[in-house]
């Protein structure tokens, strides 16, 4: 028993020491990379659109006083009737003349029914056409974004930043949420390269950019 434990000992040791070593290693990588953008704010929110229609998805845009009537514009459409919506989804955004059901503790079965989810988001990355989903009340738990076969997302403008360098360091400020990014609409190839589109998540992806400050 005596040699087993100092052979377990002397193994740890020698990982740890392995570890420090590699942890040394780290600190010299080079990183002469791009660290921030140079772009304004408009060619960032230019890039940005650019990227998403490039993977298929749909830009809308209105002014923050203008939510409502830009999220009611784009149901009618896309004739959808009954969106999901995270319970801390901000309920003055909500147009009356639609359903939206608040997720409290839905089933999956109950989810994947509706006509799609409805979120906001924390980030979006431009040179990636990248929005990041920070799993909060406003952005709803993951099963919220994953079965629905649509998803309407909105992004503030001031939420875009240009780099994936700017984009992490933004993501380092929030805790220990869970968060998910998204580029486009779920989309995988098989092996004979055919395009198939809602494998791991919604086929469609809209989302809707709001000009003026984040409210």
């Amino acid at each position: 028993m005596t040699n087993a434990k100092e052979e377990i000992m002397r193994r740890i040791q020698n990982a740890t020491h392995g570890l420090l070593e590699r942890a040394r290693e780290y600190d010299t990588i080079s990183r002469n990379y791009i660290q921030s953008g140079t772009r304004d704010q408009a060619q960032r929110i230019e890039l940005f659109c650019d990227r998403l229609r490039d993977y298929g998805s749909a830009v809308y845009t209105c002014q923050s006083d203008e939510i409502t009537s830009g999220i009611a514009n784009l149901l009618n459409t896309r004739q959808l009737s009954c969106l999901l919506v995270p319970s801390g989804f901000p309920a003055q955004w909500l147009p009356r003349e639609f359903e939206f059901i608040s997720d409290h503790r839905l089933t999956n079965e109950q989810i994947g029914r509706a006509d799609g989810v409805i979120t906001a988001c924390a980030l979006a990355i431009a040179s990636t056409g990248t929005i990041v989903l920070r799993h909060s009340e406003e952005a709803g738990r993951r099963a919220l974004t994953l079965i629905p076969d649509y998803h309407l997302c909105l992004v503030f403008e001031n939420q875009i930043v240009e780099t994936v360098p700017e984009g992490i360091r933004a993501m380092s400020t929030f805790s220990l949420a869970p968060i998910t990014t998204i580029s486009g609409p779920s989309a995988t190839s098989d092996i004979e390269m055919t395009r198939i589109k809602g494998v791991h998540g919604p086929r469609t992806l809209d989302v809707l950019l709001v000009g003026g400050l984040n409210v």
